[in-house]
């Protein structure tokens, strides 16, 4: 008789007709899981998508170069000619002045500072030479080419450390 008796309890807590008890809580784990991932793909897709500057850029299908820890100065000719360091206009005749003194900014056994040139793709070749001249004329040399896969990707750096003529 004891047999029966235990028999009938080995299947666990087990109430009228084999019932189980509904479950009171949520779970939120997975809900917060998958939060925190959509957070982070965020995170690093804003400030490649963040350019307050709107440029048409050309299309390449080079290979992306890796950024590093310092964050490089962006230098954007839209196809109105006008010339931005950051989100900030920059008259050409105060371009030289500007790159000197981002060049003076740099301290000593540094290594030179990072330019993204973004340039619209309306633009003619002869004028973005001349921003790159005085890019090199100011001891700025690592500069990178910013334009758009061929599969309509966001923007990529193509080029690495570049001089102008």
């Amino acid at each position: 008789m004891a047999m029966s008796n235990t028999s009938a309890r080995v299947g666990g807590r087990r109430g009228r007709g084999g019932r189980r008890a509904p479950m009171s809580e949520i779970n939120v784990t997975p809900l917060v899981d998958v939060m925190l991932v959509l957070l982070i793909i965020f995170m690093i897709t804003a400030p490649l998508l963040a350019s307050a500057v709107p440029v048409d850029l050309p299309e390449s299908r080079a290979k992306p170069v890796e950024t590093e820890e310092q964050e490089p100065v962006q230098l954007s000719i839209n196809g109105d000619d006008t010339i931005y360091i950051g989100e900030e206009v920059v008259p050409e005749n105060e371009l030289p002045a500007r790159l000197d003194a981002i060049a003076a900014a740099q301290k000593e056994g540094e290594r030179p500072q990072q330019i993204m040139l973004r340039a619209d793709k309306g633009l003619d070749y002869g004028r973005v030479m001349r921003v790159m001249g005085e890019l090199n004329r100011a001891g700025l040399t690592r500069i990178a080419l910013v334009t758009t896969g061929s599969d309509s990707e966001p923007a990529a750096v193509t080029g690495g450390s570049g001089t102008a003529p």
